[in-house]
């Protein structure tokens, strides 16, 4: 470890990408193939492999004792010390007592993350975190914890290290990055490169590829300036999902790559028994069932009462019945999709879901608002091939983002039909046109030191609106503002903080800014009720008086409005 350490330490001291580059390719080809194919897992900021579903399940706060009873630091000062650094692994290295002893290798640091991801309960993994910060030394300890929280904060992103193996072991780029989306391992294609075996990679299902991104388009003209002819589907107001079936075994994951399965039981009957195994894009959505009139999407605060639920009763599905909107296909039967243009993986999606299922699956006649229910129980759950609309003028797409909100939409995915699927990427092939965000005037009531670049700036702000003559907070945003703006503004905070929290200062109510956010949802986690989605800061009100700032009222007509269902 100490070579990986030392390693790191020179990526860190450096901003130019070749440089990185380099230095990771030359340490990978100083080692053994086994601890090279570790040691890239380990770079790019995990204990384990993309695909592996072991989990440390160490947190924080677990990493702060251990760090805190190993160094003997009280809390006090230990806490002075993170907001000087921003990182506990920098604050292990400052406060460890030094070790000597055998030196481990990155495989036997492996062996010891996998006994803790193993172990349970909180007092085992404490105990086993103990031994391994207790055999390294200061330096080692800080790449260790960084590893364990997946924060390396070094400037090494993922793409770098696999720029470094295509440097240190031949192959192309392109190959290393296929073979690592194809296998979700980037020790395995480390392995692949230094045998010269890059081709040979092989999709590995059950393990998520990057999303396609969309870039925001300021009007219908601005939107097809792109290109001349564009496929429109609706812009859901749910949650992003990639689905991975296999016969019987379905599996869904997030946009972050979490797997979400658990909390969509229904989902899985619905999307199994396909012909040939697939790995579908769409969107988890709230679904109304309107009887003769088919169904259609409800606002993402309905939807939330499903999300982080381990367990979903039969009377929640009744409740909150969900549908996959499924709008592109990734990979089917064997083959990998993302080369093919838009148009092509469209027709190949309708030929999967149209091919014969197991009795009893319900289909979409595949128009929005009319789809095809047996009865009332036969809505959860449903597969649905997101419906696809033409146009070829502003005129038409204006036409289109209208339909859309009247169906309760947030907008409009405006794509090229000859685009590739560019995972993790964000470009102008695809397009969202949407709504404008609403908008809330709140009051900071308490700021937190931000981290990375933000180490010791208080950038992220806590805000409230008024619930009668109190304040009630009602969200946290840490974008929006530019760097002058922080750093005023952190003066500001600082000579009027009348509670020092540590990591958290609790500030006099006296600055409004203009938030804007997606929606609105219900939450336990404010006083208020309520949580913004995506907020972010618009501006900060100079012009305004903290009393002249909005309501829990004013609120609870945004909700409402928002969560408005058909009836």
């Amino acid at each position: 470890m100490q070579r990986l350490v030392a390693a790191c330490e020179r990526i860190a001291g450096t901003t130019k990408r070749l440089e990185k580059v380099a230095v990771v390719a030359d340490y990978l080809k100083s080692r053994t193939t086994e601890d090279a194919a570790v040691s890239a897992v380990f770079l790019s900021g995990r204990p384990f492999p993309v695909w592996e579903e072991a989990t440390l399940q160490a947190g924080g706060a677990l990493l702060w004792r251990a760090v805190a009873e190993l160094s003997g630091t009280s809390e006090r000062d230990l806490t002075a010390v993170y907001r000087r650094q921003g990182d506990l692994g920098a604050v292990a290295a400052e406060v460890l007592p030094c070790r000597t002893g055998a030196e481990l290798t990155p495989r036997q640091v492996q062996e010891k993350f996998q006994h803790i991801a193993s172990a349970r309960g909180p007092a085992a993994k404490t105990g086993l975190v103990h031994e391994l910060l207790s055999q390294v030394s200061p330096l080692e300890a800080k790449y260790i914890i960084k590893i364990m929280t997946g924060d390396m904060r070094i400037g090494l992103k993922e793409s770098l290290v696999e720029e470094a193996i295509a440097k240190a072991y031949g192959g192309t780029l392109t190959e290393v990055q296929r073979a690592n989306m194809l296998l979700g391992d980037i020790g395995e294609t480390l392995k692949l490169a230094a045998d010269g075996r890059l081709p040979q990679a092989r999709m590995r299902l059950f393990h998520p590829l990057g999303f396609m991104l969309a870039s925001p388009a300021d009007s219908a003209e601005d939107a097809l300036s792109y290109f001349e002819s564009a496929l429109i589907e609706d812009k859901y107001d749910g949650i992003r999902a990639q689905v991975h079936i296999a016969g019987s075994e379905v599996r869904i994951f997030s946009r972050t790559r979490d797997e979400i399965t658990e909390s969509f039981p229904e989902l899985p009957d619905a999307l199994a028994g396909l012909p040939q195994e697939a790995i579908l894009d769409g969107e988890i959505v709230a679904w109304s069932y309107l009887g003769d009139e088919g169904g259609r999407a409800l606002p993402f605060s309905a939807l939330q009462q499903r999300l982080g639920r381990k367990k979903v009763s039969n009377e929640m599905m009744r409740r909150v019945p969900v549908a996959y909107l499924v709008f592109d296909v990734l990979y089917c039967g064997g083959e990998l999709l993302i080369d093919r243009p838009l148009r092509e993986r469209g027709q190949i999606l309708d030929e999967l879901l149209s091919a014969p299922r197991k009795a009893g699956q319900v289909r979409s006649r595949g128009t929005q608002g009319r789809l095809a229910f047996a009865s009332e129980e036969a809505v959860a759950g449903q597969l649905i091939r997101a419906p696809v609309y033409h146009a070829k003028s502003a005129h038409e797409l204006d036409q289109l983002f209208g339909a859309a909100q009247a169906r309760g939409n947030e907008g409009l995915m405006i794509k090229d039909p000859e685009s590739a699927y560019t995972p993790g990427k964000r470009g102008k092939s695809w397009l969202k046109l949407k709504r404008e965000l609403a908008t809330l005037d709140v009051v900071v009531t308490a700021v937190e030191y931000g981290h990375g670049k933000r180490i010791g700036v208080l950038s992220d702000y806590t805000f409230a609106v008024w619930d009668g003559d109190r304040l009630v907070n009602i969200g946290k945003a840490y974008s929006g503002l530019t760097d002058s703006e922080i750093t005023e503004m952190g003066k500001w905070f600082l000579e009027h903080t009348v509670e020092d929290q540590g990591f958290r200062l609790a500030v006099e109510p006296k600055i409004v800014l203009e938030v804007a956010f997606n929606n609105m949802m219900r939450s336990d986690r404010h006083e208020s009720g309520y949580a913004l989605r995506f907020p972010r800061i618009v501006r900060i009100r100079s012009d305004k008086l903290p009393q002249e700032a909005d309501t829990i009222q004013r609120a609870k007509e945004i909700y409402a409005k928002q969560d408005q269902s058909p009836g």
